[in-house]
């Protein structure tokens, strides 16, 4: 058996799982199901060859729901601690650039914007080599128009975006971790903690 590599993806409503051996997916499991990441999880881990078992693993660690991207990554270190495994993390938006770069006849640059929630999308321009162009910010629809830098829209925000931008030229993508093979290398090296992007929406009580 060769190196074995278990990515793991619950940062958005999709819930994704992909075994891959030096470098080929040998199996995968996608679900869009909203809610319940952490019941879904770990039986869909569990039902890759070996138990999903792998030497290393790579989870996305955001932006996207607070509580996805935890139960992601908080999974991923249990079983990196269980297995002995190497663990590093990869930006959810890097993954959707990569699928729809795919898409693409030609290589192109590409704007990925994905619902953030309160209204908001996470937006971050990618070029035709899939290199973010800056950093990504969370935007209101209006401001996120006129930050995009690319023909070519993507991302669970696209058909709204698009809609106000004025092009036809989107793809409605989630992340899956299928295809996690698609992201370069150096941005695949991320330490496994939390992107989230935005503040979270319950503050602790602040005593007198």
């Amino acid at each position: 058996m060769g190196e074995r590599l278990l990515a793991i993806d619950t940062a958005t409503i999709a819930c994704s799982v992909a075994l891959f051996e030096d470098g080929a997916l040998i199996a995968s499991d996608y679900a869009e199901i909203g809610r319940g990441h952490a019941e879904k999880l770990v039986p869909a881990i569990a039902l890759l060859p070996d138990r999903g078992r792998a030497d290393r693993i790579l989870v996305n660690c955001g932006p996207g729901s607070f509580t996805g991207v935890r139960i992601g990554i908080s999974a991923a270190k249990a079983l990196a601690f269980a297995w002995g495994a190497e663990i590093q993390g990869y930006c959810c938006l890097a993954l959707v650039a990569a699928q729809a770069q795919k898409q693409l006849d030609a290589p192109r640059p590409v704007c990925v914007a994905m619902l953030a929630g309160h209204g908001e999308y996470f937006l971050q321009n990618f070029d035709d080599s899939g290199k973010p162009m800056g950093p990504f910010v969370a935007l209101t629809p209006e401001q996120a128009a006129s930050e995009v830098k690319a023909d070519v829209i993507a991302g669970s925000a696209a058909t709204e975006l698009a809609a106000i931008v004025g092009t036809n030229f989107h793809f409605q993508i989630l992340p899956n971790a299928a295809h996690v093979a698609l992201v370069a290398s150096d941005m695949k090296k991320l330490p496994p903690k939390p992107i989230y992007g935005r503040k979270p929406d319950a503050q602790p009580v602040k005593t007198v």
